[in-house]
């Protein structure tokens, strides 16, 4: 494997190939692992026991969760359905998600619930966000990491292996590309997402695909605990529906 890196380098460095080949060149299809054991179910099927959000705008449906805004029923800005179960630091998370393609949603992890300085409803969350969309063209996409309520933005995109510094962000490997995440994704259809975080390693994958893999070294901004919850985005009418959501501790 060294050899054939030191071969791909000396070519990048003639012209030979691109730097997006240099970066694929060490990076193989990562599938999923297995499930770890001891995970537990967050979502019972029936009722919304154990989360709190607006109930104007979510409930149980036909066993899943369904959270939904309408004209007259809006997003007084974003707004989210938060597990009570406490604070997450390191762990695996596990579901299924579908959505509308009039806007977006998304899992927030490591995060804070923020009821301080007059917040737009009572379920405002700021943190790391698992993006969820119903597109299948980069770079509006599922899986990538939003920085909710922060000033990183996009702070690693789908098929980005990348470290975040002091200085920024670098990409060290693509994991996936356009024509094999269109093939990945079910558009109008459930998608399948696991979340991993250990220390300050983050993984994504998508339908039992590795789509992200993320490192945060970013003195002031990386985030090693907080809730999770899921999120109505402000703005258009819209739904998404979450269901088998399982949850291993990893920090035990």
């Amino acid at each position: 494997m060294r050899l054939l890196l030191s071969c791909a380098l000396a070519l990048a460095l003639i012209g030979t190939i691109t730097p997006s080949q240099l970066l694929a060149a060490d990076v193989d299809n990562v599938a999923a692992p297995a499930e770890p054991a001891g995970m537990k179910s967050l979502f019972n099927g029936t009722s919304l026991d154990g989360w709190d959000g607006d109930p104007r705008l979510w409930s149980v449906r036909d066993g899943v969760i369904h959270g939904e805004t309408t004209e007259e029923n809006v997003a007084k800005g974003n707004t989210f359905l938060i597990w009570q179960g406490g604070e997450l630091s390191d762990f695996e998370l596990r579901l299924s998600f579908r959505c509308t393609a009039d806007n977006n949603s998304g899992i927030q992890y490591r995060s804070r619930h923020i009821t301080e300085g007059s917040p737009r409803n009572a379920w405002v969350v700021r943190g790391y966000q698992h993006e969820i969309r119903n597109e299948e063209d980069f770079p509006n996409v599922p899986s990538f990491i939003y920085d909710e309520g922060g000033s990183r933005g996009r702070i690693c995109m789908v098929g980005e292996r990348a470290v975040w510094k002091a200085d920024g962000k670098e990409v060290t490997a693509e994991l996936i590309d356009q024509d094999a995440f269109r093939e990945l994704m079910r558009v109008d259809d459930w998608n399948e997402v696991i979340i991993r975080a250990e220390g300050n390693h983050i993984q994504h994958y998508l339908n039992g695909r590795l789509v992200l893999d993320f490192t945060d070294e970013d003195p002031e901004r990386a985030l090693s605990k907080g809730v999770l919850a899921l999120q109505l985005h402000a703005g258009r009418p819209m739904w998404a529906e979450f269901r088998d959501i399982r949850l291993a501790d990893l920090s035990k």
